[in-house]
């Protein structure tokens, strides 16, 4: 079990080192990636303030499917040429959107989302799917959070066999 004493007392930069941390230690320790992708999602959830989703789209079939998650139910599928998540895969370029509402096509899978950032997957070349990440605060994510986001999926890819999942 994780304990997240202190966290309040971070600052942002200070958590996103922790939640790196922590996504090492559940990767290292554990070999299945759906426990491992299951566990990803919720470190973010615990660790990032302001979010209302946290997730993985896994591209099959040229159709991103919804892989693991936190937060409300989601859109199941997503054409790789629709919203945000689609956006991300067809550019192979990570996607951080302001205001969701002025992005052309955007796909409201929860209402409450008025921000999203989304990293696209890419592992020697391949791209796998996407972490998509949902605020219901504009302009939630800067810089600093693509920085550590773009670390966290590296991270993954270490470890984690995306063509099984």
């Amino acid at each position: 079990m994780i304990k997240l004493n202190g966290i309040e007392k971070m600052t942002n930069e200070q958590k996103y080192k922790y939640m790196l941390i922590l996504l090492e230690g559940q990767l290292d320790s554990e070999k299945d990636d759906l426990a491992n992708l299951s566990n990803a999602t919720a470190i973010i959830k615990a660790i990032m303030d302001r979010v209302n989703w946290a997730g993985f789209y896994i591209l099959r079939d040229n159709t991103l499917v919804l892989g693991m998650f936190q937060g409300l139910p989601a859109c199941n599928r997503v054409e790789i040429d629709k919203g945000v998540c689609g956006a991300a895969v067809t550019t192979k370029k990570l996607k951080r959107i302001e205001n969701v509402h002025e992005f052309p096509g955007h796909i409201a899978c929860d209402a409450a989302t008025n921000s999203e950032i989304v990293i696209p997957i890419i592992k020697d070349g391949v791209v796998y799917g996407v972490l998509d990440i949902d605020s219901p605060d504009i302009g939630r994510f800067t810089e600093l959070e693509e920085k550590y986001l773009v670390q966290f999926v590296d991270k993954l890819n270490k470890y984690i066999n995306w063509s099984k999942v």
